[in-house]
């Protein structure tokens, strides 16, 4: 198999994981978004008690559609991110390894996925701004909202609106606000994979050892999968959670007057840090946990068992 259909068809199944994780834990992005954004001084949105009853008071407000609301952009920012990032992270490992059989060190899968999430850091930052001011869009704002481009696909109206409108208003650099901390963030999917690959060692090792002893198929399965997916990430979000935190701060609209309610990244840093300390960079860490553990175990499990449909005769674990 050559270099560069390896390389697709990771980047395929990475695609299609990406989207299925999306699809599945969605509302709880919406929870955690706003949470992160609540810093308790200025608000535009209900006082959310718990998850739950942030859940139920979207639900009541604004419908069912207010729990989906920037859903297109997240489709496409997980689809192409994940995508991409499998792609990167591929082309990466493969550069570190003489050939295919070659074992990396843990340094070597920290390079590689560090590099793959600056990358696509930098591809997708746009998208992620875009999901994030509609997702804060409630009947609070309702003299600010992002209106729909009739004319357009439904999905598309309010994507194609928000984009046209930030370019209007703030201009092409609005699209790149919270890059610093996105890139900074580039540690939790370099933790993460490099966890991942780690314990998936430890594990084939192990199962391995079981099929000689036991003189039988000791495969990784799907419960496999999910096991190492939502171990790796519980790591990752844990230590890099602050730097979401600061970058949905960073990239909320401005006031009606043109004001943004953070000048950037760094006075994010210190506002926080002074009105809320430690505990405002954990605000929204329970959804956060709820819908990125899952989320991971479920990456993982249709990532590995589409690269088994794409590539039937080679050897998975």
């Amino acid at each position: 198999m050559s270099l560069s259909q390896w390389q697709w068809e990771t980047a395929t199944a990475g695609a299609v994981a990406g989207f299925a994780t999306v699809a599945a834990m969605y509302p709880l992005d919406i929870v955690r978004t706003r949470f992160q954004v609540n810093d308790g001084r200025v608000t535009n949105f209900p006082a959310y008690k718990n998850t739950a009853h942030a859940i139920f008071t979207i639900t009541r407000l604004e419908g069912l559609k207010g729990l989906y609301a920037g859903f297109l952009p997240a489709v496409l920012g997980s689809t192409v991110s994940w995508g991409l990032y499998f792609f990167f992270y591929g082309r990466a490992k493969q550069r570190y390894s003489k050939n295919r059989e070659e074992k990396l060190s843990s340094g070597h899968h920290l390079a590689s996925a560090a590099e793959a999430g600056a990358l696509v850091s930098l591809c997708t930052n746009p998208i992620w701004l875009i999901k994030t001011r509609l997702q804060l869009q409630n009947p609070l704002h309702q003299s600010r909202r992002y209106s729909g481009i009739y004319g357009l696909p439904f999905i598309l109206r309010y994507f194609a609106n928000a984009l046209r409108t930030i370019l209007r208003e703030e201009g092409w650099t609005a699209l790149y606000k919270g890059l610093g901390p996105g890139l900074l963030m580039v540690s939790h999917g370099a933790i993460q994979f490099t966890a991942y690959e780690e314990l998936r060692r430890i594990m084939v090792d192990y199962k391995e050892k079981k099929q000689k002893s036991e003189g039988a198929s000791n495969l990784l399965n799907s419960f496999d999968y999910a096991l190492l997916g939502g171990s790796s990430k519980i790591a990752a979000i844990l230590i890099t959670y602050p730097f979401q935190v600061i970058r949905t701060r960073a990239q909320q609209r401005p006031s009606k007057e043109g004001i943004p309610r953070y000048m950037n990244s760094w006075h994010v840093v210190k506002e926080t840090a002074r009105f809320e300390g430690i505990r405002g960079f954990y605000k929204g860490i329970t959804p956060n946990l709820l819908k990125n553990v899952p989320a991971s175990s479920i990456t993982f499990i249709v990532y590995e068992n589409v690269l088994k449909l794409l590539r039937p005769k080679r050897r998975n674990d």
